[in-house]
């Protein structure tokens, strides 16, 4: 539930629309509602400016379903992320308004206009195609949360002439979220071309001595350069959720 419904609903009932009682019954369940297997925090998006995520990868496919039902009746907007394509493709049987990114691995069903905000672009960045499905989920996140998301694929340090073709778009990001596996050398040699923040995606691409990751996110929690934060291992969600903040921020400064 997010803020526009509440102020919706209290339009509603102050002009005669719907009466007090219906909007007690919208109201009801919050702040959070118990059902098998779940606790849904219903007033996740009143304090987060998102609501409550699904995170599909280990639920049973009967609990994802459940879960969405009970969002869908409140109107929320409803994310899935890390959702297998057998349990993708039985949320879209159920819900047809469900979108499925596959690469991403993402579901999302939208019930309420996402308004656009945020004074600039968050720019996403990967160093190689093998990053795509991570830095998809960023960006979709992100989008998902109101903000303009631009992307740039495939440019990481083996060809570095490529990186720079792309300098006006790069610098004039409000944010910048950049995914690599391998060395995980990328965010840092992009945060030294901006004064913006630089949010860094290890991927659990590489061969065996990057260690599923872990040497990509060691590489990038030691990067020289003032300004790059660090999130997990294929953590793209994570990084365009913190990429909307940033870029909320910006607009209220």
């Amino acid at each position: 539930m997010d803020p526009s419904f509440i102020k919706d609903l209290l339009e509603k009932v102050s002009k005669g629309e719907i009466s007090a009682q219906k909007a007690y019954e919208s109201l009801k369940d919050l702040p959070f509602e118990y059902m098998e297997a779940a606790c849904i925090d219903h007033h996740r998006g009143l304090r987060r400016g998102l609501n409550e995520v699904i995170f599909g990868q280990g639920k049973e496919i009967r609990d994802i379903l459940r879960i969405v039902e009970r969002m869908m009746k409140k109107g929320e907007n409803i994310l899935i992320t890390k959702i297998e394509p057998q349990k993708a493709a039985e949320v879209l049987r159920h819900f047809p308004k469900a979108e499925y990114h596959e690469r991403a691995r993402i579901v999302k069903i939208i019930n309420r206009h996402i308004e656009e905000h945020g004074i600039g672009y968050i720019l996403v960045i990967c160093a190689g195609t093998s990053d795509i499905p991570v830095a998809e989920e960023a960006a979709i996140t992100a989008s998902f949360m109101g903000n303009r998301v631009e992307t740039i694929f495939d440019i990481g340090v083996a060809g570095i002439h490529r990186l720079y073709h792309h300098k006006d778009l790069i610098v004039n990001a409000s944010v910048l979220v950049v995914v690599a596996g391998m060395e995980g050398a990328l965010p840092s040699v992009v945060a030294g071309l901006v004064s913006r923040p630089v949010i860094a995606v290890p991927t659990s691409v590489g061969y065996g001595a990057s260690f599923r990751g872990i040497s990509a996110l060691l590489s990038m929690l030691n990067s020289c350069v003032p300004g790059v934060v660090v999130v997990n291992i294929d953590n793209g969600f994570g990084a365009g959720y913190a990429a909307s903040i940033i870029n909320s921020s910006n607009r209220s400064a």
